[in-house]
């Protein structure tokens, strides 16, 4: 494989895996892990099999089709990629709010400023990516570099917090409870959503496509939830051991609390640099993604799609420092995310099986079977949760 092949696929990994990796990522996994200690441990691994499943069809027929989502969504029913569009656009818009506002939060650690003034900081430095002529290739870079930085800083406070790991190994297999809520937010924080199509959306515009490409496709998209999936292995275990000694961590910024009581001051340092990479990272994701689901509606938008993405980070701003965030809205979208992804999965597996889309490309059955399992236990889960889950949420 090329070089240059080898790092498209990298960055579009480190692309998908950084856009879950946001603040929601990071207050969902040490809230759940709080209520559920070990046992949450099976609900990431529920969650990883879940992830890969979805992503390993929906990544296989964009690269198959060599066509984005929404005009993929449109050939199988006409004006079905338009609601998805909006779907996608509404949930990146709301999350993007959220992953300014972590930004924001993440300068306030680090240096005192006001979450306001960090989140225009934030947002001039995702603005900036977009503004050079290689804006992808320096995206890619971005990506990694803070993907590698977040993902060592936590395994440091890990090692800190020192948790019972052979209990956590235990109860991920053998849980205590199972909590449907927990698993379908999880799966909506990582797939769900424009997440999973970031990655997919970006070996489109880089040209790595068509059958020629199918197996670097799909080793990136295992490798993208591999690289999600250890950050929250590794977040989980850092929560679990504080969790184990009885420390009482602070309802109000739990991942911050779990960060200090680790790791003192510098474990709180950590934090600001942890959640500041985080949500930066996953505003570049959210706004690239998004605007990729609009702009082959428009010859326009197309022309200007450079332009279009730093408009979406710059009303993502302006909303955050105007109006604020509270902390209960990152779960609350996490969740409703969970339902785009059923959707959108149930069009990508009618779609492998149409030939004016895929031509003589046959889907494997067992990809099929495992994608029409995801689609019906989200949709289940994904109804389960809005009776039940969100009015606790709310109440």
């Amino acid at each position: 494989m090329k070089q240059s092949n080898r790092s498209i696929l990298l960055g579009a990994a480190f692309l998908m895996a950084t856009s879950a990796i946001g603040p929601g990522f990071l207050t969902q996994t040490t809230t759940f892990t709080q209520t559920l200690a070990a046992s949450f441990g099976f609900v990431i691994l529920i969650s990883i099999i879940i992830d890969i499943g979805a992503q390993l069809n929906i990544w296989r027929i964009i690269a198959i089709s060599e066509k984005r989502t929404q005009d993929i969504a449109n050939d199988v029913l006409p004006g079905l990629g338009y609601v998805l569009a909006i779907l996608i656009v509404m949930g990146g818009l709301a999350f993007n709010i959220g992953n300014i506002g972590g930004a924001g939060l993440g300068t306030n650690v680090l240096f005192g400023v006001s979450p306001e003034l960090g989140a225009l900081f934030s947002g001039l430095v995702a603005v900036g990516i977009f503004l050079v002529k290689e804006a992808g290739r320096l995206m890619d870079r971005f990506t990694q570099i803070l993907g590698f930085l977040m993902i060592g800083l936590t395994i440091f406070v890990m090692f800190q917090s020192q948790p019972p790991i052979g209990e956590a190994v235990t109860r991920t297999f053998i849980p205590e409870t199972i909590d449907f809520f927990a698993i379908v937010t999880l799966v909506g924080g990582t797939v769900g959503g424009y997440i999973t199509f970031a990655g997919g959306h970006r070996l489109l515009d880089a040209g790595l496509k068509g059958r020629e490409n199918i197996r670097e496709v799909t080793k990136a998209s295992v490798s993208a939830i591999g690289i999600a999936s250890i950050m929250r292995i590794f977040l989980f275990l850092a929560t679990f051991g504080i969790v184990a000694q009885g420390l009482q961590i602070d309802p109000s910024n739990p991942p911050a609390s779990v960060f200090q009581l680790a790791a003192g001051n510098i474990g709180y340092k950590i934090f600001g640099v942890v959640m500041w990479a985080a949500a930066v990272t996953s505003v570049v994701g959210a706004a690239y993604t998004s605007v990729s689901f609009i702009k082959t509606f428009s010859p326009i938008l197309e022309k200007y799609e450079k332009l279009v993405i730093v408009s979406f980070i710059v009303i993502s701003t302006t909303v955050f420092v105007i109006v604020g965030q509270p902390v209960t809205i990152l779960i609350l979208v996490g969740s409703v995310n969970g339902l785009i992804l059923p959707l959108a999965l149930g069009i990508m597996l009618i779609a492998a099986h149409k030939t004016k889309i895929v031509g003589d490309y046959k889907h494997p059955m067992w990809m099929t079977i495992f994608g029409v399992i995801i689609v019906v236990m989200m949709s289940y889960m994904g109804i389960h949760t809005l009776i039940n889950g969100i009015p606790q949420l709310l109440s």
